[in-house]
């Protein structure tokens, strides 16, 4: 009896792994047709005996099940592409090596190319998770993790940002590579692209004059992104401290010192940072950015003169700066203020009318002293509103009514368009 019994169990033992065998294969059918979700249900099916199965059988289910879940690849979501992941570990396990590479390279190209639409339209959290995602799968892939890191910035998700960013300074990332480049005869713009690529493009001669380059170090950018987001979290030491390790371990990023500036900047520390963009001035005396930033500072801690002064040495090395001429005429405008100020405290007495009247020419001196560099602005841009809208402003002050009612209608056509 207790044979029998024996043969019987032995029997349905045979029945059951042919079924699975069946649906694994059927699995298989309905993957090549795209029908993943009816795949997703047989292979669900099959793998609550897996464990009875030969290694043949477990390999064809686990590259199937990684297929099922990647799908097209297009709108999948990170969830399922993670079970897609996890498959094709498994089934390089089993030692199909090459559906699981293949699979795997599917995973991340999805997560990546999602990732990248996503942050097009704005959601820096979701783009951030995938790229995060994209780099575990890869984990020598540290841009994965740079750009995450970035994404998450972008969401204000500080916490996650500030875990990416020491995750990339752990592993003692820079950024720094080569890059490859090549001008497309056809269109006769650069591009780049990798090596290999480029190599082979070059030699059928679709594409001309190669050349290498190497990417300046992200490591200041990391750390200034460390520092910043300590100083918004309220943690200014900790990001004093950030900085002062990057600058030890990297003395010749000269990027660092213009990072600690920015950080003192964004502390209010003005002073502290003028100090340290005089230094920078020094190291690059012919930066017309540099100079702006400091007309910038020095304006906001009051010194109109000294902003004035740095401004026009932007100008002195880029003439076309028209943010430095809007801001030199701001400067000049805004002594104005003080003009008025003592025009308002005078009475009706005749030495009062009399100063009231020369106070009113020297508040059209100021004018007159700011027109020239609006206009120039105008000159070189058209359609600049802002430049526009004070220079029409100015006109009236000074009684030029026909010059202020041309502007005038041309500021009314450009905010109607």
């Amino acid at each position: 009896m207790k044979k029998n019994i024996l043969t019987i169990g032995l029997s349905l033992l045979t029945v059951v792994a042919i079924a699975q065998k069946k649906e694994v294969r059927d699995a298989g059918k309905a993957i090549e047709k795209g029908s993943y979700a009816e795949a997703k249900t047989l292979l669900t099916q099959a793998e609550a005996m897996l464990g009875d199965a030969n290694d043949n059988v477990q390999e064809d289910f686990y590259v199937f099940k990684g297929q099922a879940y990647l799908g097209t690849g297009e709108g999948t979501s990170v969830q399922d592409l993670m079970t897609a992941s996890e498959a094709f570990k498994k089934a390089e396990e089993l030692g199909n090596a090459e559906a699981a590479a293949q699979g795997l390279a599917g995973v991340t190209n999805s997560l990546i190319q999602s990732a990248i639409n996503d942050q097009n339209a704005e959601k820096y959290d979701m783009a951030a998770e995938k790229l995060y995602a994209g780099y575990k799968l890869n984990p020598k892939d540290t841009l994965y993790l740079y750009f995450a890191a970035s994404n998450a910035v972008s969401a204000k998700n500080y916490d996650t940002a500030i875990k990416y960013y020491e995750d990339l300074n752990d592993l003692g990332y820079t950024g720094i590579e080569t890059e490859y480049f090549a001008i497309n005869k056809t269109t006769g713009e650069e591009e780049a692209m990798p090596k290999s690529q480029r190599d082979l493009m070059v030699k059928t001669g679709e594409y001309i004059k190669p050349e290498d380059r190497i990417a300046p170090s992200k490591a200041g950018e990391i750390t200034k992104n460390i520092a910043l987001i300590y100083i918004e979290q309220g943690r200014e030491e900790e990001a004093i401290s950030a900085l002062e390790a990057a600058k030890e371990a990297n003395p010749d990023d000269t990027s660092l010192m213009q990072t600690e500036a920015d950080m003192y900047y964004r502390m209010g520390k003005k002073d502290k940072y003028k100090e340290l963009m005089e230094q920078i001035v020094a190291q690059d005396p012919t930066n017309a950015t540099l100079y702006y930033n400091l007309g910038v500072t020095a304006f906001e801690m009051g010194d109109s003169d000294g902003a004035i002064s740095y401004y026009e040495k932007a100008l002195q090395y880029e003439p076309e700066m028209a943010e430095a001429r809007l801001n030199i005429a701001a400067a000049i405008l805004a002594n104005e203020a003080k003009i008025v100020e003592e025009m308002n405290t005078l009475g009706m007495s005749k030495a009062d009318t009399n100063k009231y009247d020369e106070l009113a020419e020297k508040r059209k001196d100021v004018y007159r002293k700011a027109l020239p560099y609006l206009e120039t602005v105008m000159e070189n841009d058209a359609e600049n509103i802002e430049a526009i809208r004070t220079t029409m402003n100015i006109y009236y002050q000074l009684g030029e009514n026909e010059k202020a009612d041309a502007l005038k209608a041309k500021l009314s056509a450009q905010e109607n368009k």
